[in-house]
């Protein structure tokens, strides 16, 4: 004799298959009901597996996504394709992060600084020697 196994919904017991029936989600990706373990996102429901990064395939699972035109990308990939780095400290500017262009590239506020002394040049005069800032105490006193 098999096992079946139950499911509890809304105060009472239902065999597995009937649960799937009448109660299991449908997968977004998939179309199949889902039975065990789920992802709620971007208004569906997902299996597991089925929840995938648009850019390299792998499943998202419970790891942090970001949308570009209605699809999920992990985050590595996410910051790979659409993202800017910052030239200061090479992680990603994100939203809400303070920052400015100079030198062709793009630096939190707070990584744009003399590549010597360190000093903040933001709103300063700065200079530039082989794409590294300079305060003006430095510019002329440094060589790279």
């Amino acid at each position: 004799m098999a096992y079946i196994g139950f499911v509890e919904e809304k105060g009472a017991l239902y065999c597995e298959l009937c649960y799937e029936k009448f109660f299991a989600p449908e997968c977004g990706r998939c179309q199949k009901k889902i039975l065990g373990e789920v992802i709620n996102a971007l208004k569906q429901t997902w299996h597991v597996s089925c929840f995938l990064c648009v850019a390299c395939g792998k499943p998202i699972r419970n790891n942090v996504f970001h949308l570009e035109d209605g699809e999920p990308y992990c985050e590595t990939d996410y910051y790979a394709l659409f993202g800017t780095i910052c030239r200061g400290c090479e992680f990603p500017i994100e939203a809400g992060d303070m920052f400015l262009e100079a030198l062709g590239y793009t630096w939190h506020d707070t990584c744009f600084v003399c590549s010597v002394c360190c000093e903040s040049l933001e709103g300063q005069t700065f200079f530039s020697k082989k794409d590294k800032p300079l305060c003006k105490k430095h510019a002329h006193s440094v060589n790279f």
